[in-house]
């Protein structure tokens, strides 16, 4: 148990569409609980600026490994944000304005409250744009609203990626080879949905053996987990049907953690999930990362323990 008892308050998805076995929100839930912490849990929707004050319509909350019964909510009450010592910004992306607009309230309160991750990073550090500050350590990238940039990027690269700038969980991700005839209809596609650009990427073989998710605490590599594509796809999500394995880091991957660790850990970007194929980072997932589970039945360990020793030592 904790020394001290932490009110924390859980900005995430409904509890009652968590998947026990695999969501890394609940297992941070359960450790906070363990070290004796009170828990509230809020939608991004419930949150409210009212002359000053965020506040949030939110359950106090029990959580347990029970499938069909992992939570009890106590009755529904208003907090205010700023007496909360914690809030976990985990609600899952789209990362959109809502999305951004709930960092900005959020900026009220931290660092007062601790939130995790600093919510001004998270707005700064979008998981497909952030990994541009990294030229050295990704593949070639374009990112575009342009159909002649993008032919003329898979003339120079051959086979491409296409994927939405601000997507999740692999949705939206199409495989162009070189003389595909569908990238004019695939642009007019992409182009219709919304006003943003498309991230193109040259295609990485390496994917077949798999999407490595490595996950940092406070800017230090803490363990990993690879991702491999079910067969006929080049999408390794595991949403997606991607199949985890157990991995270690090597030797480049360790110079990608440590290259990224101490900017991280400046940014007060606690638990982030970076995801590597081959000897490329391709993405750097501060939103709202996952992969806790994965690593800890692989490992034998307890990540979220490590990630709540770090944020009460920055409490304390």
């Amino acid at each position: 148990m904790a020394t001290k008892t932490l009110k924390v308050a859980v900005q995430m998805d409904p509890m009652d569409t968590v998947n026990i076995n695999g969501d890394s929100t609940f297992v941070l839930m359960l450790e906070a609980q363990e070290r004796g912490h009170k828990i509230w849990h809020y939608l991004a929707e419930d949150l409210t600026y009212d002359e000053g004050e965020v506040r949030a319509k939110a359950h106090q909350v029990t959580v347990r490994r029970e499938e069909g019964n992992h939570f009890t909510f106590g009755q529904e009450e208003m907090i205010k944000i700023s007496e909360m010592d914690v809030v976990l910004m985990r609600q899952d992306p789209p990362f959109d304005m809502a999305y951004i607009t709930a960092t900005h309230l959020l900026d009220l309160v931290h660092p007062n409250t601790l939130v995790v991750n600093n919510p001004t990073e998270v707005r700064n550090a979008p998981e497909k744009l952030f990994v541009t500050q990294f030229l050295d350590l990704m593949p070639p990238t374009m990112i575009t609203r342009r159909e002649d940039e993008v032919k003329a990027f898979r003339e120079k690269h051959g086979e491409i990626i296409i994927k939405p700038l601000y997507g999740n969980g692999g949705a939206g991700v199409f495989h162009l080879r070189e003389n595909d005839s569908n990238l004019g209809s695939l642009m007019e596609m992409f182009l219709g949905l919304n006003r943003e650009p498309v991230m193109v990427q040259k295609f990485l073989p390496d994917v077949v053996g798999g999407d490595k998710r490595i996950i940092l605490i406070d800017g230090e590599a803490a363990g990993a987990v690879n991702r491999i594509p079910a067969k006929g796809e080049i999408r390794s999500n595991l949403v997606a049907g991607g199949a985890a394995a157990k991995s270690i880091l090597t030797e480049r991957e360790q110079e990608i953690c440590a290259r990224l660790g101490p900017e991280l850990k400046k940014r007060g970007l606690i638990f982030v999930g970076i995801d590597v194929i081959g000897d490329w980072l391709t993405e750097i997932n501060v939103t709202s990362p996952t992969g806790l589970q994965s690593i800890n039945a692989f490992d034998g360990v307890k990540l979220e323990a490590d990630i709540w020793k770090a944020i009460e030592s920055k409490i304390a």
